[in-house]
């Protein structure tokens, strides 16, 4: 499984985390964002959670007020792709406590370790809720010894 990207996005479209596994140009991933989040927005909850766009296919799936957008290869299968975003959203509660936007925002380093230990160079590899978050539990039990 080839992963090119990961973006959670509000409602409104605003860009809460993005996370890309491939070299891309900033100019480029700003008008491709900007693309693709309109495109997911304006599709109604009776159409797919998948589409073609350019050469990969974007995978999204809405959990409350954020949109979870992620961009695989054409190749991939996409129903596997909808249960590991259904897995991320699933480690986010259980690390976040029902995680919503804010979480998100204010935590943005935590977003990004969770997705880290989830995803490396574009491939998935780990899925196991316990052994994803086991560094973050033993970084905020440090923390919390420090202090």
């Amino acid at each position: 499984m080839t992963i090119k990207f990961v973006l959670l996005v509000n409602k409104q479209g605003q860009t809460r985390l993005c996370q890309y596994y491939e070299f891309v140009p900033i100019d480029e991933r700003v008008s491709t964002e900007a693309e693709i989040i309109r495109k997911c927005l304006s599709r109604n909850d009776t159409q797919c959670s998948f589409m073609d766009y350019k050469s990969f296919r974007v995978i999204y799936r809405r959990y409350a007020s954020l949109y979870f957008i992620l961009g695989v290869d054409s190749s991939e299968n996409e129903l596997a792709i909808l249960e590991f975003i259904h897995n991320i959203v699933e480690t986010f509660d259980r690390y976040f406590n029902n995680v919503c936007e804010l979480d998100i925002m204010y935590n943005l380093e935590r977003a990004h370790l969770i997705l880290d230990e989830m995803i490396m160079n574009g491939q998935i590899v780990e899925t196991n809720k316990t052994r994803t978050l086991a560094p973050l539990n033993v970084m905020d039990h440090a923390a919390a010894a420090g202090k």
